[in-house]
């Protein structure tokens, strides 16, 4: 169905992304193509879709394809028709049911009388009754957009499906739509996503590094106990190589020792002997030469070891977990943060809600918020922050210290560099090597200390702001997250999941991820509309 070979991509910029890319994806296949951020997957799929021409290789596609962006705001100027690419044939269907039965119409019709039809069934499949095709996108929520253009897959009817984060914006409710037409789906599907849930649903894992793509053969839990093989193989070879260097720096020394031993031995017999100076120091010479020889020998099998000593202890850096520790609230345990009686907010005229909320937050809860897309989930939030006004009711507040980690990460500032940004944290007057040494164990190397904050990736920015609260060296009493896992990849998700899984404080956070919501161990929900349960 879809063939590349050995293609290469190179940035307008001149940066190369990716090199010698070979894949080939049978029909009927359901595949997740996972990596770190950065990688390349997104252009990979958009090389499959044809959106980009790769700058070496060949593709070679066999069928049509639908394909599904991470990023919807190209798309604001559109109508959903023209965002869906079904405008012209739409135009040209209700042109001709108006009397207008032209070949110009019925060439861009393309005899496709059910298409109206098809767009009904998949609108009402992602529970869109409210969209209707003439509307801007730029009118619909995140949440609405994705499944306007996940619909595009039952409109279109293609063989081979491409998306890319499709469950980033959706609820819970959409999610398992999601989840179901990826079951029951005969089509051939390739998904970049972190989402586990959804990867667990493929069956099968293809792994995306700067070394090219290497095909696991499983869904996402049995990639990760392949990996967890891998691991453990590779700890093993490195314990292998330690040893070996071990061993041959002995063997390099009992060589030369005994070498010197018979050269010692040697020019002792030839004093005896009245051996001419002359000749001596050429024997000496030779003596000299011929040790050196033999430590020239060892110390290249050395380097050869130590090389590859080097190069496993680089693989197992990559897959090693940072491990950070924010320490813990000083707030007491179990004393009241926040209280909000009967609050509601107002847009123009009406009230978000149709029931008033009533909340209380204690020292050491972990409190998940749900709702659908739109329900006012940050509303909320910013309302028990402060950042916004209740229309109604009322909201108290303790003097509390808080961090709060929204979708747009909007504590690093954009224009400060990576060390600029640490530094910016430094209230304990830390060394300069210090938060050098800090910003290293969060992955940020020489080369991007100097780097623009606004250049970083979702999860370089989440991975900054948890290396500034280290550095700040003091636990903030509540953390707020507001769709933390959405921008990161699974790499990411299991930093920022650990992190939380150690903080002992006060967390409140809005996420559609279930396992995420499981690893951090959420004991209360608010649901609006509800009470806390």
């Amino acid at each position: 169905m879809i063939s590349l070979q050995q293609i290469s991509y190179i940035h307008p910029n001149k940066d190369l992304l990716f090199e010698n890319i070979s894949l080939t994806i049978n029909s009927h296949e359901k595949i997740a193509l996972i990596g770190n951020n950065g990688v390349g997957k997104s252009t990979l799929l958009r090389l499959i879709a044809g959106q980009l021409s790769p700058t070496a290789g060949s593709k070679h596609s066999y069928t049509p394809s639908f394909y599904v962006p991470q990023i919807t705001g190209q798309y604001d100027e559109l109508t959903v028709a023209q965002a869906l690419g079904i405008d012209k044939k739409l135009d040209a269907f209700y042109a001709i049911l108006d009397g207008s039965a032209s070949e110009e119409n019925f060439n861009s019709l393309q005899d496709d009388w059910t298409l109206e039809e098809r767009c009904q069934e998949a609108f009402d499949y992602w529970n869109l009754p409210e969209i209707h095709l003439k509307q801007k996108m730029a009118d619909l929520s995140g949440g609405q957009k994705a499944k306007v253009l996940l619909a595009g897959i039952q409109i279109h009817g293609c063989e081979l499906i491409l998306l890319d984060e499709p469950s980033n914006h959706l609820d819970i409710d959409s999610k398992k739509l999601l989840y179901q037409w990826v079951q029951s789906s005969k089509q051939t599907i390739v998904v970049v996503s972190h989402d586990r849930t959804l990867l667990n649903l493929l069956e099968d894992t293809l792994e995306m590094t700067s070394h090219g793509i290497k095909r696991y053969g499983g869904n996402y839990t049995f990639y990760e106990s392949q990996k967890e093989i891998e691991r453990n193989a590779l700890q093993q070879d490195i314990h292998q190589q330690e040893k070996a260097i071990k061993i041959a720096k002995e063997k390099e020394r009992e060589t030369i020792e005994r070498q010197n031993r018979l050269n010692n031995r040697g020019q002792k017999k030839q004093e005896k002997a009245g051996v001419a100076r002359i000749m001596m120091n050429t024997l000496r010479n030779n003596a000299e030469k011929s040790t050196a020889k033999i430590k020239s020998v060892h110390q290249e099998k050395i380097g050869d070891i130590k090389s590859n000593l080097q190069e496993l202890r680089s693989s197992k850096a990559a897959l090693d977990e940072i491990k950070i520790d924010l320490g813990n609230s000083t707030f007491p345990l179990g004393k009241s943060i926040i209280k909000a009686n009967n609050i509601n907010f107002k847009y123009a005229t009406h009230e978000l809600w149709t029931e008033n909320i009533n909340l209380q937050l204690f020292s050491g809860d972990r409190v998940i918020v749900q709702g659908k897309n739109g329900s006012g989930k940050t509303t909320l939030i910013k309302m028990l922050l402060g950042q916004l006004t209740p229309c109604q009711g009322q909201i108290e507040r303790h003097t509390f210290s808080t961090i709060y980690l929204d979708q747009e990460y909007s504590l690093i500032d954009r224009q400060l560099s990576v060390y600029e940004q640490a530094q910016s944290y430094n209230s304990e007057s830390l060394a300069e090597h210090d938060i050098k040494i800090r910003l290293n164990r969060f992955l940020f190397g020489k080369d991007d200390w100097d780097k623009s904050c606004q250049l970083l990736s979702g999860g370089e920015k989440m991975r900054l702001i948890l290396c500034c609260l280290t550095i700040r060296q003091q636990a903030p009493d509540l953390i707020v997250l507001d769709e933390p896992t959405n921008n990161l990849d699974i790499q990411n998700i299991r930093i920022l999941t650990r992190t939380i899984q150690h903080y002992r404080g006060t967390l409140l956070v809005i996420s559609h991820d279930e396992i995420f919501q499981q690893e951090v161990g959420i004991d209360k929900v608010i649901v609006l509309k509800n009470q806390v349960k």
